[in-house]
């Protein structure tokens, strides 16, 4: 996934990124903010998983709301 494609549609992505990854609050998407590797981060944190795992998932998530 492109770092631009993921800005590009940051608000209406929100929506979709709340429903996969439920732990994730308002304020960790604020902080996220378009970037992937934050995003990465923010699941790695909130749900424990290593970082390749952390990046399947997003890539998976990604491919299923283009």
């Amino acid at each position: 996934m492109k770092a631009t494609v993921l800005k590009g549609k940051w608000n209406e992505l929100k929506g979709a990124m709340k429903k996969k990854w439920g732990k994730l609050s308002e304020d960790d998407l604020k902080q996220v903010e378009g970037s992937k590797d934050k995003l990465v981060g923010k699941i790695q944190e909130k749900y424990g998983k290593s970082k390749e795992q952390a990046e399947r998932e997003v890539e998976e998530w990604h491919e299923e709301n283009k």
